[in-house]
């Protein structure tokens, strides 16, 4: 009898068991571990410290954003901050793939070269770099945003505060991407001021506080009245503020850095990229396809405009952006000159995203110097 009792409750315990594997299958959980997918850790190297209130810190919130979304779905990151763009980016994604991350996210241009060389190393991890140009069709993708849009509005609100018709940009470094940024504002400043002026100072480094506030302080003292910037702290507006001027920020809401002269800034919403990615990696539905989204994607915007701006600024920058929301505006159509009055985009026409992606030339309207 023992033993038949026995026997009886190792069978119940049985059953009991593939009952609940079965119950757990169809519960709804869309765990990785639940689904059969693979577990996804996410490493993320920075250019900056992620308090830098600028572009670090912005990329950071985007990797804290897929977190709390994807985290109960098995979703993992980690980070690496401070890494230089040379060949310590390679060590560092090499460090991080042997802590047993599947995905990579570079986040700054200068990685590029060392993205490529490791992706071909690792074909199963999935590479994505950002604001680059190269790629593959397997394992290695780049990704960026037309901020452009949004430099644009935020060009608008630069010239409405302008009494001197001089605005000073702070710019890192002398490629298409921060040139057409450049552009983009001066567009924007000259839809509502056509005789002001944009007066770029290079810095050539995306991260150095001191050096971005002194080139700000410099465009200061030349009679500029409002700074903008391509530069990933806010330093800038730092030394906007002392000089009782105004700024333009760049990244994120840097608001409380100098409360006294921000206006706005164009800033990242990266977690939205992120999230749509790893989605598509648990899903098994990534492809390797390049990425440049917008204002209708929602990967860009424009802070909240603040009370430092001129009155109407609010109504004429909604305005513009309702337009470039339904497609009925382009901040690259044309007729758009360069700074020999040379027409580079036709009346009628919209400068495409290649001629962007390569643009090594200022609009009229700027006053500074690309070195060819």
């Amino acid at each position: 009898m023992k033993k038949l009792l026995a026997l009886m409750l190792a069978v119940a315990m049985i059953s009991a068991a593939l009952l609940s594997g079965c119950g757990a299958g169809s519960s709804g959980d869309d765990s990785a571990a639940s689904t059969g997918a693979k577990a996804v850790k996410a490493g993320f190297i920075y250019i900056g410290p992620i308090g830098d209130g600028g572009y670090t810190y912005a990329h950071d919130q985007g990797r804290l954003f897929l977190e709390k979304e994807l985290g109960a779905k098995g979703v993992t990151t980690t980070f690496l901050e401070n890494v230089a763009e040379d060949a310590s980016s390679e060590k560092a994604m090499k460090d991080l793939i042997d802590q047993g991350c599947n995905v990579i996210f570079a986040t700054s241009f200068g990685y590029m070269e060392y993205v490529d060389r490791v992706a071909k190393e690792y074909p199963d991890v999935k590479f994505f770099h950002c604001s680059g140009y190269l790629s593959n069709d397997t394992n290695f993708v780049n990704y960026f945003g037309r901020i452009e849009q949004t430099r644009y509005l935020s060009g608008i609100a630069a010239a409405l505060k302008s009494k001197s018709g001089k605005i000073g940009y702070v710019a890192a470094k002398q490629i298409p991407e921060v040139i057409r940024g450049i552009n983009s504002f001066t567009l924007g400043v000259q839809s509502v001021s056509p005789t002001a002026t944009v007066n770029v100072k290079w810095t050539d480094t995306w991260y150095d506080p001191t050096l971005e506030k002194n080139a700000a302080t410099a465009l200061l003292n030349d009679g500029c009245d409002v700074i903008a910037q391509h530069q990933d702290t806010t330093g800038p507006q730092i030394a906007a503020e002392e000089k009782n001027a105004f700024a333009i920020g760049y990244n994120s809401d840097s608001s409380k850095a100098a409360p006294k002269a921000y206006i706005t800034a164009p800033i990242w919403n990266w977690g939205v990229y992120y999230v749509d990615q790893v989605q598509k990696i648990l899903d098994g539905t990534w492809k390797a396809e390049n990425y440049w989204g917008g204002l209708k994607e929602g990967v860009v915007d424009l802070a909240p405009i603040t009370e430092n701006a001129a009155p109407g600024t609010k109504e004429t920058v909604e305005a513009i952006k309702a337009k470039i929301l339904d497609g009925s505006f382009n901040v690259f159509a044309g007729p758009i000159k360069d700074q020999t009055g040379a027409v580079r985009v036709a009346e009628g026409a919209v400068m495409s995203d290649e001629d962007q992606l390569s643009c090594k030339w200022f609009v009229q309207g700027v006053n500074g110097k690309i070195d060819k």
